[in-house]
């Protein structure tokens, strides 16, 4: 699976995960730019125009869910969450505002490197 240079945004506080997910995608030809808060995903958001978003909920200065619906009001670029909330009414509620999938911690990066695939 080839890329074609797409840009992805991953916004998680943990940079662990972010180096991780980072890796898999820039190993099969994704531009990948990085966010660790609410605020610097935003600013990329408007700045790098991302094919796809990787957002985790849980961020110091604003919720993933806040986010999402922020980028919702202005575009459809696909988000998948990757997030530790694994209810069953946190991933409802997050395909509900708007995320396109749903991925929860632990997760496998060749499953996650699947789904953005899809897009």
């Amino acid at each position: 699976m080839i890329s074609c240079g797409k840009k992805i945004l991953v916004v998680d506080d943990e940079k662990k995960i972010v180096e991780v997910v980072k890796s898999y995608l820039e190993h099969i030809g994704y531009e990948v730019c990085e966010a660790y808060n609410g605020n610097q995903a935003l600013n990329l958001f408007e700045r790098i125009d991302p094919s796809l978003i990787v957002l985790d909920l849980m961020l110091p200065d604003m919720s993933g869910e806040e986010i999402c619906k922020i980028i919702r009001k202005q575009s459809r670029v696909p988000i998948i969450m990757l997030t530790a909330k694994v209810e069953e009414e946190d991933i409802l509620k997050g395909l509900d505002i708007g995320a396109d999938d749903y991925i929860t911690k632990p997760f496998s990066p060749k499953q996650l490197v699947a789904r953005v695939g899809r897009y």
